[in-house]
């Protein structure tokens, strides 16, 4: 990998899931519409960084009446706050594969400075080496309260696990 390549977050084979608590077991749900760059300098990570829009209103739990729910202002208020955001201020290189990325994250009109713990399952040649594909994996927990999300406190739990799964790209001759 070169210096300071710009990858393209490929939504299609990119994840952004969760899962809550809610009584007795833990609901899960993904967001459909990601995107984003990941810039790489191979040499030295720490002058690497990370940008991401996830939207609002493509949240899905599998179940309309709930995903419909969830974007009211009850909770996620799409209309008002159509996008998470997320943008790094820093990448530490833990060695093995494994990056500690720290950064801005905006829910619901509300910033917070964040560590997300990322895995970096390394890069593939595809399409006779013309695009170059990453791999990046992470989990991280949340408290949805501290971002304004306080509905239901007796039902819905407070902590969120957030999974990270993206597939990013970078066109060799770009």
């Amino acid at each position: 990998m070169r210096a300071a390549e710009v990858y393209t977050i490929d939504s299609a084979h990119s994840d952004v899931s969760f899962k809550v608590g809610h009584r007795l077991f833990k609901t899960p749900g993904r967001f459909n519409k990601i995107k984003g760059s990941i810039q790489v300098d191979a040499t030295d990570m720490s002058k690497s960084s990370v940008e991401v829009t996830i939207e609002t209103a493509s949240i899905n739990t599998g179940e309309e009446a709930r995903d419909k729910h969830l974007r009211s202002g009850d909770f996620f208020d799409a209309a008002t706050y159509p996008a998470i955001t997320f943008k790094s201020t820093s990448v530490k290189d833990l060695g093995q594969g494994r990056l500690e990325v720290t950064g801005d994250f905006t829910l619901r009109g509300v910033t917070k400075r964040i560590t997300f713990p990322i895995w970096n399952g390394g890069n593939d040649k595809l399409q006779d080496g013309a695009i170059t594909i990453c791999f990046l994996n992470g989990v991280l927990k949340l408290n949805r309260s501290e971002y304004g999300l306080k509905a239901f406190p007796v039902l819905i739990g407070d902590e969120v696990e957030i999974s990270l799964n993206v597939v990013a790209e970078h066109p060799k001759n770009a």
